[in-house]
């Protein structure tokens, strides 16, 4: 296997990032390249990678804000190896990820995706469970221990159900991500949305247990900050109800079910709606009851 490429579209806080990336500097396998790609303007931060002095690490500021999905891009399109990884700006990998998915790969050679083992922490780095990480965990991730393969409509049901993956800890196929793209109209569901293209299109993931990445849950995120106002959820509810179509076409109907039901995130939308109501975000509480009780027609 080749070089790992460790891309990181940066934005944000930069302590954070810089704890990533020493992260990624301390692997026990140095066969990595890592990419940072600046949407922000935060000072000092060109001057801290000058200092690293380590060639195996490049950064680059963009002249003007791209966006999260735009820097994503840019990302991909500098990616040089076989393989590469989206690093989160505010995650952990601990020294034995790219250890941990190359000996994956060489198991399974030609795999589009491995989703190793992953601890979930809060802002302050403590091991964090959520409701929605033991959820995930519990409920919707597989019960097989070690590394098994997975693929086709098994998979897509399963992830549809209840999406179990964390996406900074995935390792992809450069040629097939780059094949399929990421979509326009996607923010918060895009990771989810990219593996299912990729599992429509015949690629296998790979899952193995082994806790080698470090997931930040905290409530600066995007995904947070949209959540009492119920706009991920109607993202949500009209990426199920288009994939749904697709699946359909295929011929992939129990995953098509799956997601025009998408339990998973109505059950998260009604957890969310307590906390909207304290929050006095009223106009948030009654979009979450919107996507709970929602049908099977599109939002508007």
């Amino acid at each position: 296997m080749t070089t790992l490429d460790v891309l990181l579209p940066y934005y944000g806080d930069v302590a954070l990032m810089q704890a990533a990336v020493h992260s990624v500097l301390a692997q026990t396998d140095p066969d990595w390249r890592l990419t940072v790609v600046d949407d922000g303007t935060e000072p000092g931060v060109p001057e801290w990678f000058a200092e690293l002095d380590d060639p195996r690490v490049s950064y680059q500021r963009n002249e003007q804000n791209l966006g999260v999905t735009g820097n994503y891009r840019k990302c991909l399109g500098l990616a040089e190896y076989e393989y590469l990884v989206f690093m989160g700006t505010d995650d952990i990998m601990l020294p034995n990820y790219v250890a941990t998915v190359r000996a994956a790969l060489a198991a399974h050679p030609g795999a589009a995706m491995v989703q190793p083992g992953v601890e979930v922490i809060d802002s302050t780095g403590k091991p964090s469970h959520t409701l929605a990480d033991e959820a995930k965990r519990r409920i919707y991730a597989p019960k097989d221990q070690g590394r098994i393969l997975m693929g086709g409509e098994e998979l897509a049901v399963s992830l549809l159900r209840g999406n179990w993956l964390y996406f900074p800890a995935i390792c992809w196929r450069t040629e097939a991500i780059r094949k399929t793209g990421f979509r326009d109209n996607l923010e918060i569901i895009q990771d989810l949305a990219l593996v299912i293209d990729l599992l429509q299109a015949g690629e296998q993931m790979i899952v193995d247990d082994t806790r080698c990445f470090q997931y930040r849950r905290h409530t600066v995120s995007i995904s947070s900050k949209s959540a009492y106002s119920g706009t991920r959820f109607t993202e949500a509810r009209r990426y199920f109800l288009d994939v749904a179509d697709r699946l359909d076409e295929q011929g992939w109907t129990r995953a098509a079910k799956a997601s025009r039901l998408h339990l998973s995130a109505r059950i998260h939308a009604l957890t969310l709606v307590p906390g909207a109501l304290r929050a006095g975000q009223w106009d948030g509480a009654k979009t979450l009851l919107r996507n709970v009780t929602s049908t099977t027609s599109r939002p508007r």
